[in-house]
């Protein structure tokens, strides 16, 4: 992604999670995107077999970060997974403890839904990479809800990711006001759970191009 320093010195990068087949990746991958992500929950409407997710792992640029997403998995599926396929990271999106995030070997970016317990996991998980995402009782993300940003410190907001409701109508706002390292975005650049709307994924990168001029 052309991750040039905008004016303002704010650099955010883009993972574009719920890849489901190669002309998605590639779609995101000219546009700009540094990580993509593969979804390995079951339940998930963006579900996609480890060993689909490979075909298009195979097909992308070595520079582009590929991360799983693994919801409560058994540790050494995750890790057997994440070396059968080619992926760059794991991201744990569940109710995985320290200790198991421990017992992965590859660098853990680590999902927390975001309620009255923030900062205790924001201080518990520091030695991984953090998404925030909105809290939903049905569901542990792709919800595309919003959750209230003053709510993350402000010495922590430069190193989280952020999730939740992130779109084009509102990527300047936190481009210039959050100033996170990512956003991640899945359900407000699709047609359909596990399709992305390639004209919403040209639209949303000009913008954040205009961001950075």
């Amino acid at each position: 992604m052309n991750s040039k320093n905008s004016k303002n010195g704010v650099i955010v990068k883009v993972k574009i999670c719920g890849i489901t087949n190669i002309d998605d990746a590639k779609i995101c991958v000219d546009c700009g995107a540094d990580a993509l992500g593969f979804i390995f929950y079951k339940e998930s409407k963006r579900y996609i077999e480890p060993d689909e997710a490979k075909k298009i792992i195979d097909k992308l640029p070595f520079f582009v970060l590929k991360v799983g997403v693994f919801v409560n998995e058994n540790f050494e599926n995750v890790n057997s997974t994440a070396k059968n396929i080619g992926l760059n990271a794991v991201q744990l999106h569940g109710n995985e403890s320290l200790d198991y995030c421990k017992k992965i070997n590859y660098p853990v970016i680590k999902a927390i839904r975001v309620d009255e317990r923030l900062n205790e996991n924001l201080e518990n998980y520091s030695e991984h990479t953090i998404l925030l995402d909105s809290k939903d009782a049905r569901e542990y993300g792709g919800t595309g809800k919003r959750f209230d940003w003053e709510l993350i410190p402000e010495s922590y907001r430069n190193k989280i990711i952020l999730a939740g409701g992130v779109s084009e109508e509102n990527i300047d706002e936190i481009f210039y006001r959050v100033k996170p390292q990512a956003v991640d975005l899945s359900s407000s650049l699709e047609k359909e759970p596990g399709f992305k709307d390639h004209e919403k994924v040209k639209s949303f990168f000009k913008k954040i191009d205009t961001l950075k001029e």
